[in-house]
């Protein structure tokens, strides 16, 4: 049996698309470009076909397209226009060529190239972010198989973790992990390949990892911080019983910070399990050796 699709309300959609929520509304009640399911509890539920679309209306009116004009066009035109304005003639549109034509030679020369031409910390902010949220949407439209997406992963997650084995720092460590559940990586090694490059060392233990496990390597390694992360909700609401004992059970001066878009969801109750939410967590403590500034 399929898991059911995930979705998202307006306030995770506004800040995946740079749209504000006030603006959310008034589009689907002048021009119906969207048309959300409401929740038994009246919050809008998107789509990530939805989040997706939305995104393209926003690259065009950005770039001073009109949305009147635009929501009498079809969605696959909105798509078709906001993918050429956005990623023809870039690093990423040829990336996403190679995706598109399953040439894992070519893709992963090209992420090779970027990686080698900018540098860990710009190959994660310029390339992997935005090359994520292109292969996320073309996915959830269905222009792309899962297959093509999987190819891209791979490709893409090997090129950043072997850059973080390459580019070591040497101040403080971190020891990092996926949530048991959680498997989707680009978000978090990117975040880690900035955190390297500030000076901390990094250490990641992988996706979908139990707590417990999280916990005995952090009294063998005994770093300054625990990072965990998760990218759903759920994830996070799955985990709560083991996240409200881990705090108490790390090394003595071991800081536990919890990221993603699953943390930001239960802030204030992990906050009063002793959690530090997202990179604010990973500020020195005073009198503590301070990371290079990037």
């Amino acid at each position: 049996m399929n898991p059911p699709e995930r979705t998202y309300e307006i306030n995770e959609v506004a800040k995946l698309t740079g749209l504000a929520t006030a603006r959310l509304r008034a589009w689907e009640r002048r021009y119906a470009v969207v048309r959300p399911e409401r929740q038994p509890n009246g919050y809008r539920a998107y789509t990530g076909e939805q989040v997706a679309l939305l995104r393209a209306y926003a690259r065009l009116i950005s770039a001073g397209e009109r949305i009147g004009d635009l929501a009498a066009r079809p969605a696959d035109e909105v798509i078709w226009r906001a993918e050429a304005r956005e990623l023809d003639g870039s690093p990423h549109g040829v990336i996403l060529d190679a995706v598109r034509a399953f040439d894992r030679e070519r893709l992963e020369m090209l992420i090779a190239q970027q990686l080698a031409l900018r540098g860990l910390r710009a190959f994660a902010q310029e390339i992997v972010l935005p090359l994520a949220q292109a292969v996320g949407d073309l996915w959830a439209l269905g222009k792309i198989p899962i297959a093509a997406e999987h190819l891209a992963s791979e490709v893409v997650l090997h090129a950043l973790k072997s850059g973080l084995r390459r580019a070591r720092g040497e101040g403080r460590l971190i020891v990092c992990a996926c949530l048991p559940g959680e498997r989707h990586e680009w978000g978090v090694l990117s975040a880690l390949a900035m955190i390297q490059d500030d000076g901390w060392r990094v250490h990641y233990l992988g996706a979908d990892l139990p707590v417990r496990e999280v916990i005995e390597a952090a009294w063998q390694l005994a770093p300054a911080v625990v990072a965990l992360t998760a990218s759903e909700p759920g994830i996070v609401e799955r985990t709560l019983t083991e996240l409200a004992e881990l705090p108490g059970r790390l090394p003595p001066g071991a800081a536990a910070v919890i990221g993603g878009g699953g943390a930001e969801a239960h802030a204030r109750l992990l906050e009063s399990y002793g959690f530090r939410i997202g990179f604010a967590g990973f500020a020195p403590a005073p009198g503590s050796p301070t990371p290079r500034s990037a």
